[in-house]
């Protein structure tokens, strides 16, 4: 039997003074906008949902609602908007900080730039948001005709089922998710606003780094890899990158907002998420 020294065993029963999280004071209350999809619904109230009650563990007003999770950019920006209309008037919030995880971040985006929201937001910060598009949607749309119909009935018919109040249109989406859509269409035509602080987290995990990733995106993975360069198994990190670029992060593009998230890697995403209100915090956000 090993042999405790007792004044060992009893450091480990001392009280922390303070036990509870640091409380982390922001200017402006948080508005977490999701992504494409709506899987991940099946097994959180909303895709930002655990980040979101993170931000709430410091003290934070933050928010992560569901909009319709398959349609364009600017329909899912509209929906966004008044999302951002109906917090306000609620609890009379000035302005908003906006975090936006994939899609929503073109989304926000949009919203920013041609609705009539600009003046409510004062800052946009998003995480392995496809600016420059991915050329996995590319991959998803080389399906066969028959195969993306079929697929595309299917998507739409679950996603309208889980927010039945918008129809969904998964192939209209993707399509805006192409590089060469995002390139040459929506970021001549989306000029972002002087007011407002635009900062940005890129990702990279597998092929051509030596972080993990969940063997069941290995493909997409290494897919994107040949075509773009090193990712998160949706998003490359140079694509990713906008305003001012904070860090790139060595956790899975499902991992950031805590899904598939393994007990070992969870002090990353913690980390990261502490790491983006303390840099509002910086910033007087």
């Amino acid at each position: 039997m090993k042999w405790i020294e007792p004044k060992k065993y009893l450091k480990k029963l001392e009280l922390s003074e303070f036990p509870q999280p640091d409380v982390i004071e922001l200017k402006y209350p948080v508005l977490m906008c999701h992504g494409y999809g709506g899987f991940s619904m099946l097994v959180t109230p909303s895709p930002l949902h655990n980040p979101c009650m993170r931000l709430r563990h410091y003290g934070i007003h933050a928010f992560a609602p569901n909009i319709v999770p398959y349609a364009t950019i600017e329909i899912r920006a509209e929906q966004w908007a008044e999302v951002i209309h109906k917090l306000k008037k609620k609890y009379g919030y000035e302005k908003m900080n906006v975090v936006a995880h994939s899609m929503g971040g073109l989304d926000m985006r949009y919203a920013i730039s041609k609705l009539d929201i600009a003046d409510s937001v004062v800052s946009l910060t998003t995480v392995a948001a496809p600016h420059k598009g991915t050329s996995l949607a590319e991959l998803v749309l080389t399906a066969p005709d028959t195969i993306k119909e079929k697929l595309a009935e299917l998507v739409d018919w679950f996603g309208e089922s889980m927010y039945p109040a918008q129809k969904s249109d998964a192939v209209a989406a993707v399509e805006q998710l192409t590089r060469k859509y995002v390139t040459e269409e929506f970021n001549p035509n989306t000029p972002d606003v002087d007011d407002v602080f635009y900062f940005s987290y890129s990702a990279a995990v597998g092929k051509g780094t030596n972080h993990p990733l969940n063997p069941i995106y290995r493909l997409q993975n290494q897919l994107i890899y040949q075509n773009e360069g090193v990712n998160d198994s949706f998003v490359t990190v140079e694509s990713a990158k906008w305003g001012k670029h904070l860090k790139t992060l060595d956790v899975s593009h499902l991992e950031q907002i805590e899904i598939q998230l393994s007990k070992e890697r969870r002090p990353k995403v913690e980390n990261f998420w502490k790491g983006l209100v303390l840099n509002l915090q910086k910033y007087h956000l």
